[in-house]
C-alpha cells in the first residue's frame, strides 16, 4: 500500500526518471498480484510438463515470453493436438493488447536500444496499470519495479512447477486444469465494461463454441477473435 511519502516522492520525480527508492515502491505495490502470478506460474509449469509441453520449454517460454495468457493459450493449443501455427497465432492475438501498452510509455524508457529492449520486457498488464500517474503519464521507476518483481514470481513459479511437477501430483486433482479457462474468465471481466464489449464476448464464445467439434484445437480461438469487430466502423 502507498504511502503519503510514497506519493509525494512519486509526484516530485520525473516520470523517466529511474531511483532506487521509486523502484522499491513499484516492488512494494506489486507484492499481492507477484503472489497470485506465482501461483498461476506454478501452474503453468505443472502443466506444460503433464501435457508433454516439455519442462525446459516452458522455463525458457517464461523467461522470454512473459505472458501468461499467450502461454496457457499455446500450451494448451498444442497439448489438445493443435498444430503449431495456431498456437503461435492464438499467442499473437492475446500478446496484441502490449503494442499499445508498450506505445504508451515508451518515451519514458531512455537508453540505448537494448536497454530498451530489456526494459520492455517487464511491461504488462499489471506493471502498466501501478506505474500510470493519470493523464498519460507513467512513472519507470514503478514501471521497473513492479514489472521486475512479478516477472521473478512468474519465472519462479513456472520453475517450482516444472521441477515440482511430480509431486504436486495430477494437475487435475489439484483443479489445474481449469487454471486456463479461468484466467480468461479474469482477463474478460475486467474488460466487458459496455454494451459492445458485451455482445462481442457473446458472439466469440459463441463462435468458438459452434466450431469445436469440427476443426481443429486452436481454431476456435483465432476465429472467435472476429467478433472484436463487433461495432469497429471508422470515427
Amino acid at each position: 500500500m502507498s504511502t503519503g511519502s510514497d506519493a509525494t516522492a512519486t509526484a516530485e520525480r520525473a516520470p523517466g526518471e529511474l531511483t532506487r527508492a521509486g523502484v522499491l515502491q513499484g516492488a512494494r505495490a506489486a507484492v499481492p498480484l507477484a503472489i497470485a502470478v506465482g501461483a498461476f506460474g506454478i501452474s503453468f509449469g505443472v502443466l506444460a510438463t503433464s501435457s508433454g509441453f516439455g519442462g525446459l520449454a516452458a522455463i525458457v517460454m517464461s523467461a522470454t515470453t512473459f505472458s501468461g495468457a499467450s502461454q496457457f493459450a499455446a500450451v494448451s493449443i498444442l497439448a489438445s493436438g493443435g498444430g503449431v501455427g495456431a498456437a503461435v497465432l492464438a499467442a499473437v492475438l492475446l500478446a496484441g493488447r502490449y503494442g499499445p501498452i508498450g506505445l504508451s510509455v515508451a518515451p519514458i524508457l531512455h537508453g540505448r536500444a537494448v536497454l530498451r529492449f530489456l526494459q520492455s520486457q517487464l511491461i504488462i498488464d499489471e506493471s502498466w496499470a501501478l506505474s500510470s500517474r493519470g493523464g498519460g503519464e507513467f512513472d519507470r521507476s514503478i514501471l521497473l519495479g513492479a514489472g521486475g518483481l512479478i516477472f521473478v514470481s512468474w519465472f519462479a513459479g513456472t520453475l517450482l512447477g516444472v521441477v515440482g511437477g511430480d509431486f504436486l501430483g495430477d494437475p487435475e486433482s489439484l483443479g489445474l486444469d481449469a487454471a486456463f479457462p479461468a484466467l480468461f474468465l479474469g482477463l474478460l471481466a475486467g474488460q466487458v465494461k459496455d454494451r459492445r464489449a458485451f455482445v462481442a464476448a457473446i458472439l466469440g464464445a459463441v463462435i468458438a463454441l459452434a466450431l469445436i467439434p469440427f476443426v481443429r484445437p486452436g481454431i476456435p480461438i483465432i476465429a472467435a477473435a472476429l467478433a472484436c469487430f463487433v461495432g469497429w466502423r471508422r470515427e
